[in-house]
């Protein structure tokens, strides 16, 4: 099943190459009925792609992972847009042992402490988690930016996730900050008004901070480590 399902990449990238990203989104739905997910975390891209299968009564499961230690204003967007589309996105949370053992054993700020630590907070709180909500689906939706990470400036829109043993389709690889914002501007879609305030990259409040002029997109996130290290593990390759 794993080798018919990486065998299609071939068959499929000719077919959305060139598609818009909402038409691309309506062929793969179809495509991967009741086995297509996307992911959202909120942020200015998700929001983008969550309008465009949303607005299109797409057949496709929207999830987020709630770490629980989410900021307020990622709660409030959630509930944004959960009225303004008549939606409930999905939540799926940390193992209750697993976060249990970790903060009682190591205290709740540990992750400060060591980049063992912090990588060990990282996958309970989303790690785990994800390969929950990914398990049993075939294509995986993204709103991974290339203007994000030096390292994602390679990445094809649609690749074969060797990890997580599932397609991986990322609409807005090739959009700008820009492009982004214009096209939430011009259809009304909630977002996350820190990112007015110099957050780019919005994750767990005690691990984002907003950026300063002149700092790499990364530099928000987990700033008190080396910038090599900051990768929480959701989209690692192996």
């Amino acid at each position: 099943m794993i080798e018919t399902l990486n065998s299609r990449l071939g068959e499929l990238l000719p077919r959305i190459e060139g598609l818009l990203p909402q038409d691309a989104l309506s062929l793969l739905s179809k495509e991967f009925e009741g086995k297509i997910v996307f992911s959202t975390s909120f942020s200015w891209e998700d929001q983008v792609i969550a309008h465009m299968i949303l607005s299109q009564a797409l057949p496709v499961r929207i999830f987020t992972l709630d770490t629980g230690r989410l900021f307020g204003e990622t709660y409030y967007v959630w509930s944004r847009t959960n009225e303004q589309y008549n939606t409930h996105v999905e939540a799926y949370y940390p193992n209750q042992e697993q976060i249990e053992r970790f903060v009682t054993g190591k205290g709740p700020n540990a992750f400060y402490e060591s980049i063992e630590n912090r990588k060990s907070c990282c996958h309970i709180r989303k790690v785990e988690p994800l390969q929950r909500a990914l398990s049993g689906n075939q294509l995986w939706i993204t709103g991974l930016r290339s203007e994000h990470s030096p390292e994602r400036g390679d990445l094809p829109q649609l690749e074969w996730d060797d990890t997580n043993k599932i397609l991986k389709y990322h609409p807005l690889l090739h959009w700008s900050t820009e492009d982004v914002r214009s096209f939430i501007n011009e259809n009304g879609i909630p977002y996350n008004t820190l990112h007015d305030k110099g957050f780019v990259s919005i994750g767990c409040a005690c691990c984002t901070r907003a950026i300063r002029p002149g700092e790499d997109f990364r530099a928000g996130r987990w700033w008190w480590e080396d910038k090599t290290t900051k990768e929480c593990g959701l989209h690692a390759h192996s």
